[in-house]
């Protein structure tokens, strides 16, 4: 599969490959240069449903929860910093 570079530096994901991903509107990626050429784009979270950026912070998103949600502890945070960063 093909895509191109627009001029404001968008790419459009092939629909197949965001169907077999599962990937939707609001998923945030970490995007890395490898090398000459090759780049490597990786979804890192899938917001919860009814979740909304409410401003970024450092370049990372800020998200206000759904109604709801579960409080997030600093525990439940340093658990899911050591499965990401293994």
């Amino acid at each position: 599969m093909t895509t191109t570079l627009s001029a404001k530096g968008q790419i459009v994901i092939p629909r197949a490959i965001r169907a077999q991903d599962e990937l939707r509107p609001g998923d945030d990626f970490v995007i890395e240069r490898v090398g000459p050429g090759r780049i490597v784009l990786e979804r890192i979270s899938r917001r919860a449903q009814g979740a909304k950026v409410v401003r970024r912070k450092k370049g990372l998103p800020v998200v206000k929860p759904p109604k709801g949600a579960p409080r997030l502890t600093s525990q439940a945070v340093k658990a899911l910093e050591i499965d990401l960063f293994r």
